[in-house]
């Protein structure tokens, strides 16, 4: 059973580049992906922590409109 573990910064943006998201686009302070005309920010430091993974996934389907579970997550 796939669980919630930290992640590098490089994995977590591929992951989402297979949710459809493009990017990433420099901002000001942060980098940032693009799924149609929102914006998902994506913080600067290298290793997300299980909290911050799951706080940028719920972002992410905020955006998307659906739930991603454990097992979708590790899959992508």
């Amino acid at each position: 059973m796939a669980g919630w573990h930290q992640l590098k910064r490089r994995e977590f943006v591929r992951r989402l580049h297979a949710l459809g998201f493009a990017g990433p686009h420099r901002g000001t302070r942060h980098e940032f992906l693009v799924i149609g005309q929102r914006r998902q920010t994506i913080p600067s430091n290298g290793d997300f922590s299980v909290p911050q993974v799951r706080m940028l996934v719920r972002q992410v389907e905020a955006l998307i409109g659906r739930k991603i579970s454990a097992e979708e997550w590790e899959r992508l």
